[in-house]
């Protein structure tokens, strides 16, 4: 779930009986999505990934100036590197009046050089104008 332009966002992945019949389910979130005023709700089937998801291992936060292609150019970078984004969070900060700050967190599982990834974030926002960090994920033990 995520604000995404103003709008509230939420994406989720569901699994049924191989007798869930999609069509039926699509006409039930139809007619919730009309009693909700949401404005669209879209159904389709997925492949199974397979396998337990990456653990994260590093976070990167990405700050500056709001502009189109943060996003693309950063996932780019990581994809080009072979690492999986696990997690990514963006918001609008207002910091001390100074106008909106963009913020882009993304948790990564880093599959291979973290130096080499390191540099293509460092490579990535040199060219959008942003500062870049990646640091090691502290993980908390409950």
């Amino acid at each position: 779930m995520t604000i995404l332009r103003g709008h509230f966002t939420m994406m989720l992945v569901v699994s049924g009986s191989d007798a869930l019949d999609a069509e039926e389910l699509r006409a039930s979130l139809d007619r919730v999505a009309l009693e909700l005023e949401l404005e669209a709700i879209s159904v389709a089937e997925v492949a199974d990934a397979g396998g337990a998801p990456p653990d994260p291992d590093h976070i990167a936060t990405v700050y500056g100036a709001d502009h189109p292609g943060i996003v693309h150019a950063a996932a780019q970078a990581v994809a080009a590197q072979g690492a999986n984004i696990t997690d990514l969070n963006t918001r609008l900060s207002d910091d001390a009046g100074a106008g909106p700050l963009y913020v882009l967190m993304m948790e990564i599982a880093a599959a291979g050089s973290v130096e080499g990834l390191r540099n293509a974030l460092e490579e990535m926002g040199r060219a959008e104008g942003v500062e870049v960090s990646l640091r090691e994920l502290e993980h908390d033990e409950l």
